[in-house]
């Protein structure tokens, strides 16, 4: 019901910038409930901890909703084009830590307090691998 392509991942150094794009389509993206009314998040495996909440931006019901995970903020910034079905992944001043695959997945919360979590997402694409060098 759900596709979402990931893409941008790559090889950078310390320092450096990447900027992921993930596009997504299928019937849950429906007239009645189009692209822009959804949350759009950001997720990348941590250790221990499942799959880890980097970044989130809200849909048309609450707009304005911008969340990022305490290790991003200042670094990193999300945003969409919901002409495109696509949400997007600026990461600016890459650290080793950073390095992962990271995910995009849709949700219909808004609140930061559900947003954060993966078990309100039911779909996720294939991911997109970034990797930075020290």
């Amino acid at each position: 019901q759900v596709q979402l392509v990931e893409s941008g991942g790559g090889l950078v150094q310390a320092g450096g910038s990447l900027r992921l794009s993930c596009a997504a389509s299928g019937r849950s993206f429906s007239p009645g409930r189009p692209f822009s009314s959804w949350t759009m998040a950001w997720f990348r495996p941590a250790p221990g901890k499942g799959r880890e909440f980097v970044a989130g931006v809200t849909g048309t019901p609450s707009p304005g909703g911008i969340y990022y995970t305490d290790s991003v903020k200042g670094r990193f910034a999300v945003s969409r084009d919901n002409a495109r079905n696509t949400v997007y992944l600026q990461m600016n001043s890459l650290k080793p830590e950073d390095s992962a695959v990271y995910y995009c997945a849709p949700t219909i919360q808004t609140s930061p307090v559900f947003v954060t979590k993966p078990t309100y997402y039911d779909y996720w694409g294939q991911g997109t691998q970034v990797t930075v060098s020290s």
